[in-house]
């Protein structure tokens, strides 16, 4: 049913009154703090009129199908929009099967195959494959356990990858460039990346909002993560365009917001190979502040050493079957999942994040499905899955197939680790499969991991002696305040760890300290922070952010060194007090948050809880505060300074789910925290006000932009003139020269446009030819300024036939070939080769034809073939500037100086071809080194129009 539909439903059956009274209990409880006098109406949207975000939604579907003992058909949690919709959908659902259906038989093994060795970049690892086995099935796209979206060979991913990057080029896309993707799960992100990495460009995988109640925060925090990355493109589903557009006077670098069908062309594209391992595969933003985003820069050799160094330490091979829900926006899916099963050519089955939190026994069927070796997941899956699953959700499941589930990206509990095994356990689940793991952005994914084989190792811990004089000592057996840590394993290979302490010495075992750790998958550092990157360089060594102590080779991580709370000398883990208030009844599981608060009065930091709750009598309010202060006194010896109840959705989270303390310190100290959510109208208009202001704060200088092309296209058009009588009157062609030149200087110093020239010695060096890079109409003026005497250009032979412009050129001395490539017209060849001979400074553009995209291009071998008959050798030229003032396809001119630096001559050796070649090589290296612009060589693209290219 549609939402139009809806409007015209009957009078409600008594299940969809049922279903209605189940709705509005479901809003009570998620905002207490609501007037719900008015009755819910099939007609009302779940976000807009509701308030139900994505994580909400899950949450009631889970409810109203347990409530009616059915199973919403597929589709539901992500197309539902109003009440109307779920009626419908209940009224379509089969009922609850106690016992599991039987499923199809799970697709052929596929053969094995080897691994990308020898690549030395994510786009060769790729290639290889595709020149391998093209046709192997790379990813499969589910919906759910049994529902297959979409399938995607090596062959289907390089060349749809390969075409969107044309679309990226075609749109000025230059080497380098940031390319953000807000994208779902789904075969449209993996193009998107590859599409950017053919393409030269960084991708910059950003996340979608997952609550509409906080969509004026999260738009404000990738707002700020574009800015920092100085994003270029961002490319989305159409359905969040118009929430883009609300940020994008915020970000000046955004100059288009494209969706993966947009940008993919249908011509087929040769790019040039990336093949330089140092180059940004991509870049990981951390959970940073809204003003202080972190983006960890990690190279394709970085990506690829944490790669091959995970999988051998699980042994991954392409026998191997990943199944996965995380996230493709988070380093834990989409390196752990993605990249590694990509480089292993392992099956890799890939589930939304939504589909699990809906259907948490997804995951666990889609595993037995599939017959999964490998998969991951943070802590808080592992706990969701105790909290939600019932066994009848499971019947006849079987993970005996696993072999190993990493459970990293966030604190690992031991409770849940025990609870889980002894859980599924009798489902197949061995022991030995759960690998806790330890990893963070900075290090690409993973830096330790448990050993294969074993069961996750506990260590219980005297409480007082860690947190008061942090010595790891052994609890006795009987000591019942012992506190648990699960061991995260050992090094990956060729990494390496250490403890230190407060001045950097390294620290015995067992003694708590910062952890730091080396080895090739360590980022370079932040982009454009270079204060925070100075702060996580030690030397050679990078500071994890974490405290730990080592036992037997082991890490144990004990906590974030910025959450830590400091009180009498002690510390305390706020992780721990997380973990122990959720389990109170009544508290919203993975609904704390525990901090310090600086006391400005005593200078000692205070304990803080924020605490989720449905909650609104006053009476159980008052209990469960009581219960938390009990709780939390009992674990830290002395009780909170306070305990916030807060509404369900308030406490901060990153995209994985992990509490952002300081965020949620933020809140608390702004006097935010427990505060009614502002509508979502209301955080939308002042997304909108805010972006008119940023316009507004653009307009002086548009219009004075605008002013500025008037006045340089009046100036030209004015010089015009007696240029053209110059030209067309004076008898001698030196004369004519000599004028053209004080115009063309007198044009730019009216525009405004310094014109800087260095190494115009070398021009006075005898009978030579001169090449120069070509980007924009404007380098013609600028060489009319420098060249003396009276050059001779080459021009492609269109412009004589043009009767006004081929007159005036003819009279300047041009010469008109049919391509620039001289060498295939041996007229031309010759015409031009008698001219050099006779002593007349020959001026080529050896790139033939300018583009808008940035770069240097291919040299056509034509003015290097002349060189090389005549003897005469060729004096490299390098123009900038030009680009940026005159743009090809750019009608509205900017101001911009230009620079021309002229270089010695480089003589050819003989005229063998294979000289010519080694001339033209030589010439461009020295061009390429000058010009500032990245290396285009080799490159071809589909053009745009057939105005799209030009000869100069």
């Amino acid at each position: 049913m549609n939402s139009v539909q809806a409007s015209k439903l009957a009078e409600p059956a008594e299940h969809t009154r049922d279903l209605i009274d189940l709705i509005q209990e479901f809003v009570f409880e998620l905002h207490p703090q609501r007037n719900h006098a008015a009755p819910i109406k099939l007609q009302d949207t779940l976000d807009r009129d509701l308030g139900i975000d994505s994580l909400g939604r899950a949450e009631l579907f889970l409810r109203i199908e347990r409530e009616f003992k059915i199973r919403l058909p597929q589709g539901t949690l992500s197309q539902a929009q109003i009440v109307g919709d779920l009626v419908s959908a209940v009224q379509q659902a089969a009922p609850r099967a106690r016992t599991r259906k039987a499923a199809a038989a799970p697709p052929a093994a596929l053969p094995l195959v080897a691994a990308a060795t020898d690549a030395q970049t994510l786009t060769q690892v790729l290639d290889w494959h595709v020149a391998q086995h093209p046709d192997r099935r790379f990813a499969t796209v589910l919906e759910d356990e049994d529902t297959v979206l979409a399938t995607m060979t090596f062959a289907q991913l390089a060349d749809g990858a390969r075409r969107l990057a044309a679309g990226l080029i075609l749109r000025d896309t230059a080497p380098g460039d940031r390319i953000a993707l807000m994208l779902p799960t789904g075969t449209d992100f993996l193009l998107a990346f590859f599409g950017a990495l053919y393409a030269g460009a960084v991708p910059v995988p950003i996340y979608p909002p997952a609550r509409l109640t906080q969509i004026e925060e999260h738009m404000q925090r990738q707002a700020g993560i574009l800015r920092n990355a100085g994003a270029r493109v961002l490319i989305t589903v159409p359905e969040a365009q118009p929430l883009i557009a609300l940020i994008r006077g915020q970000v000046e670098t955004l100059t288009t917001i494209e969706t993966v069908a947009t940008l993919s062309v249908q011509a087929p594209t040769t790019l040039a190979e990336l093949t330089d391992g140092s180059a940004t595969g991509f870049l990981q933003y951390t959970s940073g502040s809204t003003g202080d985003p972190k983006g960890v820069v990690l190279s394709h050799a970085n990506l690829l050493a944490n790669v091959r160094a995970l999988g051998t330490a699980i042994d991954a091979s392409s026998a191997d079957i990943f199944v996965s829900w995380l996230p493709l926006y988070h380093d834990f899916g989409l390196i752990g999942a993605v990249l590694g099963s990509l480089y292993y050519a392992a099956s890799l089955y890939l589930m939304s994040p939504l589909s699990f939190l809906a259907k948490p026994e997804s995951w666990l069927r889609a595993i037995d499905r599939y017959r999964a070796t490998l998969s991951a997941a943070p802590n808080f899956a592992f706990e969701l899955c105790l909290g939600k699953i019932e066994l009848a959700d499971i019947a006849g499941v079987d993970l005996s197939s696993l072999r190993l589930v990493a459970n990293g990206a966030e604190p690992v509990s031991a409770q849940t680790v025990r609870q889980f095994i002894a859980r599924f356990q009798p489902y197949g689940l061995k022991p030995q499969a759960m690998l806790p793991a330890y990893g963070l952005a900075e290090c690409a994914v993973g830096l330790t991991l448990s050993p294969l084989g074993r069961p996750p190792l506990i260590d219980r811990v005297n409480r007082e002696a860690l947190s008061r004089r942090g010595v790891a000592e052994q609890a006795s057996s009987d000591d019942a305040a012992a506190l648990e840590i699960v061991s995260c394993g050992r090094p990956l290979p060729g990494h390496a760890v250490r403890v230190v302490d407060d001045s950097g010495q390294e620290i015995g075992e067992r003694r708590e300290g910062r952890l730091e750790f080396r080895g090739p998958s360590a980022t370079s550092g932040y982009f454009r922070n270079p204060t925070k990157t100075h702060e996580l360089f030690h030397g050679e060594w990078l500071d994890s952010g974490d405290q730990a102590y080592m036992a037997a080779g082991e890490v144990y991580v004990t906590g974030r060194i910025k959450d830590i709370i400091i009180r009498a000398g002690r510390h305390i883990y706020p992780h721990e007090i997380e973990k122990a208030v959720a389990e109170i009844p009544g508290v919203i599981r993975n609904g704390v948050a525990a901090f310090g608060s600086s006391d400005r009065r005593s200078g000692t930091e205070r304990v803080v809880v924020l605490v989720e709750t449905t909650s609104v009598d006053p009476r159980d309010r008052s209990a469960l505060q009581a219960r938390a202060n009990n709780v939390v006194t009992s674990m830290i010896g002395a009780p909170p300074d306070e305990v916030v109840l807060v509404p369900p959705a308030t406490v901060p989270k990153t995209s994985s789910g992990k509490v952002r303390r300081g965020a949620a310190r933020d809140l608390y100290e702004s006097g935010q925290a427990g505060r009614p959510q502002r509508s979502i109208r209301w955080q939308m208009a002042r997304l909108s006000i805010g972006d008119l202001r940023a316009r507004l704060a653009h307009l002086p200088r548009s219009i004075a932009a605008f002013g500025y092309a008037i006045w340089w296209w009046g100036v030209l058009a004015f010089m015009a003139l007696p240029a053209s009588c110059v030209v067309l009157l004076l008898p001698k062609l030196v004369w004519r020269w000599a004028v053209l030149r004080r115009l063309a200087r007198a044009t730019l110093a009216a525009v405004g446009t310094p014109l800087k020239l260095t190494g115009a010695d070398h021009l006075a060096a005898g009978k030579a030819l001169i090449v120069f890079n070509h980007s924009s109409y404007a380098d013609v003026l600028a060489i009319a300024a420098v060249v003396p005497d009276a050059p001779v250009f080459i021009a492609k032979k269109e412009f004589a036939a043009q009767f006004f412009v081929g007159t005036f050129l003819r009279r300047l001395g041009v010469i008109f070939v049919e391509r620039f490539d001289v060498a295939s017209s041996l007229a031309d060849a010759a015409a031009i080769t008698e001219v050099a001979r006779k002593g007349r400074l020959l001026v080529f553009f050896p790139e033939g034809t300018f583009t808008r995209r940035i770069g240097l291009a291919e040299f056509h071998l034509g003015a290097f073939k002349v060189a090389a008959d005549t003897g005469l050798p060729v004096i490299p030229g390098v123009i900038r500037g030009t680009r940026a003032m005159l743009r090809d396809g750019q009608w509205l001119p900017r101001w911009s100086p230009i620079s021309v630096f002229i270089d010695a001559p480089v003589a050819p050796t003989s005229n063998e071809f294979s000289a010519v070649v080694a001339l033209r090589d030589k010439v461009r290296n020295v061009m390429l080194r000058q010009c500032g612009e990245p290396d285009l060589g080799g490159l071809s693209v589909p053009e745009l129009s057939p105005a799209a290219h030009h000869n100069g």
